[in-house]
């Protein structure tokens, strides 16, 4: 394995971060359990989660992936050697359970300490290392919309200084380690390291947002923010939920896959433009004789302002070979074969 710094802390992070929605959907506890002890003895130290998991996000499984991860913690011991990262979702999530709507799912302090707290006690631990704002509380695109589309009457939402406040103060009493983005645009990334250095408040530590093959959004928009501020690219969503491995070419309908559950909630990736740049990359991985998911996750592992990239898995035969792209290097040949195929559509699947 091989491990990079999370932001400008003394922690190191394996590149390949173990993702968990799935746990408690499209996976058992005991699968999980399963992952979990096998990407530790892979040397996968970090693990990705948030309070609204599993997806797809319903009231009757909310938090159940944060337990599941809280009782492999009670059972097994091991807490000490897990970089632990989860979410605080906000009131762009639309879901109206999560804290019983408090407040509007604010990132206000009332609405940050009920969910740490909450969090906390699935996770069955007293301190998380990495504690993530989901989606900005502003409005932003998201899934499926490249565009900044202004409106005039957004502008109820909490202050970038009082949610580094909230922030700092669970800082302080030992909650949280450190803090990060998710989802977040380059504006929102430079306002918070503007008030964080002018406040002396906490910096945050990295930024968790789609990148792969087919959306690559994140190299003209964050990643000069990501390198020259140290808040490196936690990557999510690197095999574009499974598509980039070729399993949905041709129309097929893999069982349990989540474009089999649920095809229109993930329907950015399901693009007939997305489906002819992800034939093109599949044949360049069986040209050079790699499997095309592991092709797939080691572009992303090898990017320069990536600090982790956060796969997943319904199988353990799946979990094996993304952890295993961390030993694939591609060669400078096959580099400029996919920067060929991307320059033809650049995002085709925003």
């Amino acid at each position: 394995m091989k491990y990079r710094k999370l932001g400008s802390s003394e922690i190191d992070v394996s590149v390949i971060c173990l993702g968990t929605m799935t746990w408690g959907e499209q996976n058992s506890k005991d699968e999980a359990f399963h992952q979990m002890d096998y990407a530790l003895d892979q040397g996968v130290n970090f693990f990705d989660t948030a309070e609204l998991y599993p997806v797809m996000p319903k009231q009757e499984t909310y938090g159940r992936t944060e337990e599941i991860i809280g009782d492999w913690f009670q059972k097994n011991k091991k807490r000490d050697k897990v970089v632990l990262a989860t979410k605080v979702a906000s009131k762009s999530t639309g879901l109206e359970w999560i804290r019983q709507g408090s407040d509007k799912l604010g990132l206000d302090k009332n609405n940050i300490n009920i969910a740490v707290d909450e969090s906390l006690r699935r996770l069955k631990t007293d301190y998380i290392d990495l504690y993530q704002i989901h989606w900005p509380e502003r409005k932003v695109p998201l899934f499926g919309k490249l565009d900044f589309e202004y409106d005039p009457y957004d502008n109820n939402w909490t202050s970038f200084e009082e949610v580094l406040e909230n922030l700092n103060d669970l800082i302080k009493i030992g909650k949280i380690r450190y803090i990060g983005t998710s989802n977040e645009t380059p504006w929102g990334m430079m306002k918070f390291l503007q008030i964080s250095k002018e406040k002396n408040l906490p910096q945050m530590a990295s930024i968790q947002n789609v990148y792969s093959l087919v959306n690559r959004v994140f190299d003209t928009a964050n990643s000069e923010v990501a390198i020259r501020e140290r808040c490196g690219l936690l990557a999510y969503s690197p095999i574009a939920g499974g598509r980039l491995s070729g399993k949905y070419l041709n129309g097929a309908k893999p069982k349990n896959a989540r474009y089999t559950l649920w095809p229109s909630r993930f329907s950015r990736h399901a693009t007939s433009r997305g489906d002819k740049a992800i034939l093109n990359y599949v044949n360049l991985a069986k040209k050079y004789n790699l499997p095309p998911a592991k092709m797939a996750n080691a572009f992303v592992n090898e990017r320069p302002f990536v600090t982790s990239n956060i796969i997943g898995a319904t199988s353990i035969e799946q979990l094996k070979e993304n952890i295993d792209s961390i030993n694939v290097n591609l060669s400078k040949e096959l580099i400029k074969e996919i920067e060929e195929i991307h320059s033809l559509d650049p995002n085709p699947c925003v």
